[in-house]
């Protein structure tokens, strides 16, 4: 029995034309007549051929066509958490204009380089960033030991950016004013007269939870801060539930509006009614089902344009040149979330 895989060739001489244009009705890239066009996919699938060999494209490109993204944490992040997704959406837009796709990644725990995801794991044979075909790689954030899947990637000679995080000299970085956009809604609280005020933030080895965890700490540098281990309503709920066991803050500063949303329905849990008893702030400007009659108080950040930013990087230096770094601007949203501090609990608003 005959194994050879059906090649272009094989269906030309099977449609009865030339292997250049059988070639171009897989491609797209010229026009070919509705007629000749049925008749090389007629003679492909006679021959089982279901288009070219993407081994032998990615030689001839001299490029493998994929881009990995180091996400840490659970992979599944990428498609539920709304910020992430829209920014994995705008990345892949913009690596689509250099014919590239997206390949999630995340370290292989217990491989010969610790936590790095530069080998694979033991008796896994897992794809990681070192034994993946990739033309660049996207860090999402970084943490200490993302220096080894630098240095490993480097090392290959792929190009790397990195989103909200800092891999070193030379690797771009697509930012956010996280600090600063946090103490802005810390401001805003302050304004209002509250003093006593919790803060739930987000995973701890997160770049994001310390530089906004250092905003709200400018304007409350005694406030209490409780650590998730998601961005999620449940997780927001959960810790919520600790934070009014703990005590009665006037106002909660939430790293995420899904963690906002959460603390809300642990307030009303509790008996108290947002913003009447307490208030509270999100951040990230997302959607968030189940929300209404509330409209988060928080800060909207740009996250599609941080995806764009990061492919447009990405499809720089794969053309050789060297893109500047770019620190994107979050925008205050005042909502129904935050009001007044109580009279019986503090001050006259200023």
């Amino acid at each position: 029995m005959n194994s050879r895989r059906a090649t272009i060739a094989d269906v030309a001489r099977e449609a009865g034309v030339s292997p250049s244009t059988a070639s171009v009705v897989f491609s797209g890239k010229t026009p070919v007549s509705d007629a000749t066009r049925a008749r090389v996919l007629d003679a492909a699938a006679a021959l089982g051929y279901t288009g070219p060999d993407p081994l032998a494209a990615s030689l001839r490109r001299g490029r493998s066509g994929i881009v990995g993204v180091l996400q840490r944490g659970p992979l599944g992040i990428a498609f539920t958490d709304p910020v992430q997704r829209t920014t994995m959406d705008g990345l892949a837009d913009a690596v689509a204009s250099v014919d590239a796709s997206l390949l999630l990644l995340r370290p292989v725990p217990g491989g010969p380089a610790g936590d790095s995801g530069t080998a694979p794991g033991p008796a896994t044979g897992a794809a990681t960033l070192a034994t993946v075909p990739l033309d660049a790689a996207v860090l999402i954030g970084t943490i200490p030991e993302a220096a080894a899947d630098v240095a490993a990637l480097r090392a290959r000679g792929v190009p790397v950016v990195v989103i909200e995080g800092d891999a070193g000299e030379g690797v771009p970085r697509i930012g956010l004013d996280n600090h600063d956009a946090e103490r802005c809604l810390a401001e805003h609280v302050r304004r209002l007269g509250h003093t006593d005020v919790a803060i739930v933030t987000l995973r701890s080895e997160l770049n994001v939870t310390h530089d906004r965890l250092g905003g709200a700490r400018d304007v409350f540098p005694d406030a209490p801060a409780f650590a998730t281990l998601a961005s999620s309503i449940d997780e927001g709920l959960r810790v919520g539930r600790q934070v009014f066991a703990a005590g009665r803050p006037t106002a909660v500063l939430a790293q995420s509006d899904l963690l906002a949303a959460g603390v809300i329905r642990a307030a009303e849990e509790a008996g108290l009614s947002v913003p009447g008893d307490v208030s509270v702030a999100g951040f990230d400007g997302v959607p968030v089902d189940g929300l209404a009659p509330y409209e988060l108080t928080t800060m909207v950040q740009p996250a599609v344009e941080k995806g764009r930013a990061a492919g447009a990087a990405v499809v720089a230096m794969l053309l050789g040149e060297q893109p500047a770094s770019v620190t994107f601007t979050s925008v205050f949203r005042a909502g129904n979330t935050t009001g007044p501090v109580p009279e019986s609990r503090g001050v006259s608003p200023r």
